[in-house]
């Protein structure tokens, strides 16, 4: 069954690693976990685990506030041309950020069972149960409890984890292509172009926002070392403000489902040739303002330096208040909220709140659920044993 053209605010929206600047070993598989980087189990004993390294704590942090603030716009934007522009800007970027930033932490996966445990339990098992927790949330918040379960077409924000589950599981096969990023975007524009491919797991955002992920596999430590670079940071300013302005004047003229991916342009009522273009152009305008982004992270440690190693908790969990919000119909019972003074309140609240999902009070109460541990339901790898005896015995 084929996607149909959703309306402006659809239940389903975008969003969701870790850090060393040496290719890492991935633990945590979310748009919110990083992946730490213990040491190997030959290292000498006393050897202290690898830190984390707080520019992309911190980045991952920042995206995942103005994810919780897009979603807070999203019912302005109708009313408020301002808040529709902020609302593109942002939508370009927050969302490839995070995917590029799980690919960058990806060029170490490979089929070795440890790996493909922490894979299953850091998000296979997340995306089932948020799928139900969502499915049962709509069926009370929303009065709807014929709402149907389904783990094959995911509910507003478990897209992510679906598409990251078959993203990563693919990054061996883009280590011996040749021209990975070429043909990721040819996938992608095939994708965009193809109304067939369906509902099932958003196989459309999956593909379309699959050369971000691609990206980061292909990124080394001194990309990134590039992008912070002062004269980055410099022209960052100037190409923000174009971005703005750019989107204040398009924003009643476009719709911003094109920065979703969730659909064809057929089923956008686009003509067939818009999609190489939208496909490139979008790509284009995404990756200079994540630079711009990365160029303005924090590169030293912050105070909220630590919250970046829970932004997959505030990423699910603020999923819950935002649609909340939307079912008991505050936004339609306020009129204030639409006046400038309340546009601000909103994006206050939303930034505070997912805020307070990231600290590690709420990581704690939530561990069984994104982090579980699962050991009873893997079988002991050989090598594994062999490895945490030689270990012991270090």
């Amino acid at each position: 069954m084929t996607n149909s053209l959703r309306p402006h605010g659809y239940q389903r929206t975008p969003l969701p690693q870790e850090a060393a600047p040496t290719p890492p070993t991935p633990r945590a598989e979310g748009p919110g976990q990083q992946a730490s980087t213990p040491p190997a189990p030959s290292a000498p004993a006393g050897q202290k685990p690898k830190q984390r390294d707080a520019f992309f704590d911190n980045a991952k942090y920042l995206a995942i506030v103005l994810v919780a603030m897009a979603h807070s716009w999203e019912p302005l934007t109708d009313s408020s041309r301002t808040a529709e522009a902020l609302y593109m800007v942002v939508y370009t970027f927050h969302m490839p950020a995070f995917i590029l930033i799980s690919g960058y932490f990806s060029r170490s996966f490979d089929m070795r069972p440890d790996r493909l445990k922490r894979l299953v339990t850091g998000v296979a098992v997340p995306y089932v149960l948020f799928e139900v927790a969502y499915t049962l949330f709509k069926r009370w918040a929303d009065d709807d409890p014929t709402y149907d379960f389904s783990l094959l077409d995911p509910w507003y924000l478990t897209w992510f984890l679906i598409a990251l589950f078959v993203w990563r599981l693919s990054t061996p096969l883009w280590k011996l292509v040749r021209w990975p990023i070429p043909l990721s975007l040819a996938i992608a524009t095939l994708a965009a172009v193809s109304p067939d491919i369906g509902d099932d797991l958003d196989m459309q955002r999956l593909l379309q926002f699959l050369p971000f992920f691609v990206l980061g596999l292909c990124m080394k430590p001194e990309h990134f070392q590039m992008i912070r670079r002062r004269s980055v940071r410099i022209a960052s300013v100037p190409i923000f403000a174009c971005a703005l302005v750019f989107a204040y004047w398009a924003a009643p003229r476009m719709t911003s489902v094109w920065f979703y991916h969730r659909d064809s342009v057929q089923e956008l009522g686009a003509p067939p040739w818009t999609g190489p273009v939208m496909t490139l152009a979008l790509f284009g305008c995404s990756v200079v303002l994540v630079s711009c982004f990365f160029a303005w992270v924090p590169r030293r440690h912050m105070w909220f330096t630590v919250l970046g190693a829970g932004t997959l908790y505030g990423y699910l969990l603020h999923g819950f208040l935002a649609k909340g919000s939307r079912f008991w119909g505050w936004f339609d019972n306020h009129e204030w909220l639409h006046k400038p003074l309340g546009e601000i309140a909103v994006t206050i609240i939303a930034a505070s709140v997912v805020t307070v999902l990231c600290t590690p009070p709420v990581q704690r109460a939530f561990r069984f659920a994104m982090e579980p541990k699962m050991a009873w339901a893997f079988r002991k790898d050989p090598a594994e044993q062999a490895r945490s005896r030689t270990t012991t015995a270090a």
